[in-house]
């Protein structure tokens, strides 16, 4: 890509507030692989027919899929039309069945999303290729296709790893390879981004902003708050155990299921585990 004049500039890591005119909880759903055979863990697997169900859902119900981009403009007041009943799709990682069938399946219920791809992991990525990469991944010509049918295309680093670990060098490599990879490849600026694993601290999240990202998004599983960051905007999991009932709560954002409380008190329990790591790995140094 030639010219990014035009990228906004980022923004500082800082709370904002909240949705013009409209309660801020906006529930952020994400993905991984939509197959009956997953290559990954399973458990984040969502059968077709059932991603079918749940678009069918939304539209049902009255629901109007954003990309989180949209999502980052309105809550900065930016939005000119703010749908009654909004909500985001995300996916993770850059598996090649999204392509393949969560692609078809957001085109026929008249949906969007945003799509997170490891730039390492892309299956024609060589020579900049990623040791480790799971199987069947999108390649360069699916994501560009994905592009064009209206899907955000965000950045999921380069080589998938835990950045709240890495130092500076490392870190910024990271987050600056994958940006400058997707725009070279589609042409248009590359404002979002998922951390792996969901795992960022303040040094990840200021570094994103200094590489020129203007959101990204953590695991989370709770909704969107008052004050809350644009780089650490929480998503809901939605894997191959979630019920219609369950993922019916989860969009209606009223009380979200049972199993969300135990998925952020594991996440809590683990974020302090890694800050103590990362502490550590910081002295040795």
């Amino acid at each position: 890509m030639t010219d990014l004049a035009n990228r906004q500039a980022p923004y500082l890591e800082q709370p904002v507030a909240g949705l013009p005119g409209r309660p801020p909880r906006v529930p952020i759903l994400m993905y991984h692989e939509i197959t009956a055979q997953p290559r990954s863990a399973g458990h984040l697997a969502v059968a077709p027919d059932d991603f079918d169900e749940q678009l069918a859902y939304l539209r049902a119900s009255g629901y109007t899929t954003l990309t989180a981009a949209e999502l980052v403009q309105g809550m900065a007041g930016q939005a000119v039309e703010w749908p009654a009943k909004p909500v985001v799709l995300t996916f993770d990682d850059g598996f090649a069945d999204f392509h393949a069938a969560a692609l078809p399946l957001l085109q026929r219920h008249g949906c969007t999303a945003t799509l997170f791809v490891t730039t390492g992991w892309v299956a024609d990525a060589e020579p900049a290729a990623a040791a480790g990469a799971p199987c069947a991944m999108l390649c360069w010509s699916q994501i560009e296709e994905a592009s064009a049918a209206g899907i955000e295309i965000g950045a999921h680093s380069h080589h998938h790893p835990q950045l709240d670990q890495l130092g500076g060098d490392l870190l910024s490599q990271e987050l600056e390879v994958s940006k400058t990879m997707l725009e070279d490849r589609l042409g248009v600026p590359v404002t979002g981004l998922a951390y792996p694993f969901g795992y960022s601290n303040s040094q990840v999240r200021a570094a994103a902003s200094a590489a020129g990202y203007r959101y990204a998004c953590v695991v989370g599983n709770r909704l969107i708050g008052k004050r809350t960051d644009r780089f650490a905007l929480p998503r809901l999991t939605i894997g191959r155990l979630t019920s219609m009932q369950s993922f019916s709560q989860i969009v209606h954002g009223e009380r979200l299921p049972p199993e969300f409380l135990a998925y952020r008190t594991m996440t809590k329990g683990w974020s302090a585990v890694r800050q103590a790591r990362s502490l550590l790995n910081r002295i040795a140094l």
